[in-house]
């Protein structure tokens, strides 16, 4: 049996881990409240600007647009992938599953380009001996609209000028509090089918686009694309406390645990001293 010492001095250090534990699940849970209601503040103008798009599809069916442009031509294409992590970990598998299913996709191409945010992701990729965008360091903390614009108009750059051929988002969905799961989506070349609505419509209207579908389209696409990004960041940031939050929710249940035994066990041992005082004190008092 360890000493009562040995005891109170492992007893201490459970609840001051117990402490940070607990803190953190407190942090995780107020910016996971805060991510949410950015996201809810901005979901309405993004679902807009997916609405109009799909008006235009609608409407022009047979249109052309360089964000459309699937470039079919091209023998040997440049995948691009923004893949978001976190920057730090006790987050339980969160940053693992997001980075293994990128792995899984990044091997299948050869010529790749890998845009990270997050400093687990980019630490992982260094180490794994593939070549990450040195000059893209973008945090995972606090997602706001103008950081997904500044992501958005560097791959909307790289697309243009025919740097890259398909770009990709590796992200983290939020299921639910207690389920999230890594996708995968295609962000550029856009593809028209994905933006057809219901032809069962009773009624049609007739649309006119002005200046051009062209012109419109170049305006309502990147704005697009910064709501996915946007939209993303904010998913894995709430994957991220939401994993975090569960992790330090077990830890603290388990720091929990472990008092109780430890406290248990802190009586026994003190109870086990009292006797053999007592024990002394009385064959002391034998002796004289």
């Amino acid at each position: 049996m360890a000493s009562i010492k040995e005891i109170q001095d492992r007893i201490k250090s459970i609840k001051d881990t117990r402490k940070i534990t607990n803190a953190m699940y407190l942090i995780s849970s107020s910016k996971l409240k805060k991510a949410k209601k950015r996201h809810d503040e901005t979901a309405p103008y993004f679902e807009l600007l997916e609405s109009t798009i799909s008006a235009v599809v609608e409407h022009t069916p047979s249109f052309e647009n360089k964000f459309f442009d699937q470039r079919k031509d091209k023998k040997v294409r440049n995948a691009g992938y923004l893949v978001i992590t976190g920057d730090k970990g006790l987050c339980g598998s969160y940053n693992h599953n997001v980075l293994k299913l990128a792995e899984e996709h990044i091997s299948k191409n050869d010529n790749n380009t890998l845009f990270v945010v997050g400093e687990m992701g980019r630490r992982y990729f260094t180490k794994k001996g593939l070549q990450v965008d040195e000059e893209f360091l973008y945090t995972a903390q606090k997602p706001n609209i103008h950081r997904s614009g500044a992501i958005s108009e560097s791959l909307i750059y790289l697309f243009e000028k025919g740097y890259l051929d398909d770009i990709y988002l590796i992200y983290t969905r939020s299921i639910s509090p207690v389920k999230s799961q890594p996708e995968i989506m295609k962000v550029l070349p856009l593809e028209s089918h994905l933006f057809e609505e219901s032809k069962n419509d009773k009624y049609k209207q007739t649309t006119e686009f002005l200046p051009s579908v062209d012109v419109v389209m170049n305006h309502l696409v990147p704005n697009y694309v910064r709501g996915l990004v946007f939209g993303a960041l904010i998913e894995s940031f709430s994957s991220e406390q939401n994993s975090r939050m569960m992790a330090m929710d077990a830890a603290t249940k388990s720091a929990d645990e472990m008092l109780a035994k430890l406290s248990l066990e802190y009586n026994r041992a003190r109870q086990a001293a009292i006797t053999q005082e007592m024990n002394e004190i009385v064959g002391g008092s034998q002796n004289i």
